[in-house]
Order: C-alpha cells, then sequence, then structure tokens
C-alpha cells in the first residue's frame, strides 16, 4: 500500500506516452498530412518559425510541394529525409531519436530524473536525523548568559 501512488505514477506515465506514440493508422488526408509535415519543417528563411506559421514565398513553395508529394504517393519518412537531404538536419524542428537529437531529447530528462533523486535522498536523510533536544548543559548555559544581559543593561 506504501507503493501504490508510484505504481499509480507510473502507469499514468506510460498511458500517456502509449497514448501520444499510438499510430493514426493512416486515415489522414492529404492537407492533414501536408500541414503536419509543415508543422515539423523549419522554414528556411524564418528563425524560429515552421514552414506552417510562416508567410514567405519559400514557405508557401514548400507546403505546395509537400501537399505534391503526398499526392504522388511519397511517405512521410520520405518527404522528411528529401528535405534533409536538400537543407540538413537543423531544417527538422524536432530533433532525430539518435545521435545528437537523443541528446537535445534525453538530456533534459536525465537532469530531471537525477535531480528528483537527490532530493528524494536529501530529504530520507534529513527523515532518518534523530531530533536535538537540548541538554541540561544547554539550558543552564542560555539561563546564565540571559541573566548577565540583564545584569549589564
Amino acid at each position: 500500500m506504501k507503493h501504490a501512488p508510484w505504481i499509480l505514477l507510473g502507469l499514468v506515465v506510460v498511458a500517456v506516452l502509449a497514448w501520444a506514440a499510438w499510430p493514426d493508422g493512416g486515415q489522414q488526408s492529404v492537407r492533414e498530412r501536408a500541414s503536419a509535415l509543415a508543422a515539423e519543417l523549419r522554414c528556411p528563411d524564418c528563425e524560429g518559425l515552421s514552414v506552417a506559421d510562416s508567410s514567405t514565398s519559400s514557405a508557401r513553395a514548400i507546403r505546395a510541394d509537400l501537399r505534391a508529394r503526398i499526392r504522388a504517393g511519397e511517405s512521410d519518412d520520405d518527404i522528411r529525409q528529401e528535405y534533409v537531404d536538400r537543407f540538413g538536419e537543423s531544417i527538422l524542428l524536432n530533433p532525430e531519436g539518435e545521435g545528437l537529437g537523443v541528446l537535445v531529447w534525453g538530456l533534459p530528462v536525465l537532469v530531471l530524473v537525477v535531480g528528483a533523486g537527490g532530493l528524494v535522498l536529501a530529504l530520507r536523510r534529513w527523515r532518518r536525523q534523530p531530533a536535538m533536544h537540548a541538554t541540561e548543559a544547554d539550558v543552564e548555559l542560555v539561563g546564565r548568559t540571559r541573566a548577565q544581559q540583564v545584569e549589564d543593561r
């Protein structure tokens, strides 16, 4: 019963991850697929904007190219790879799950896990320390010091 909250938290995390990673089954329309891909690609002319959010001529051309490639039957992975080959890895707003992308996604998670673990260890250690109580000598010393301060005034 003591571990029930942790088990429940683990189940919630697994459920959220499963829901986020669940495939759509390929039922998206051309427009939906093009919008999703445009949101994943960085605009080559803008800093920090996706192709979906940008209104530059190059972003409009990329959106039209995405729709044409989807209609031609290319897969999302093939389209992404074509843009990576043309513009480099920096065209992707979401880094890949291998190489440097693992560091980009994994390092913050690792820092959070290590920090939470350190906090748990510190709190456990703090709880184990016995409560300190004043000894008779301490009480006597404080009393003498107070009495001396009253006399000095």
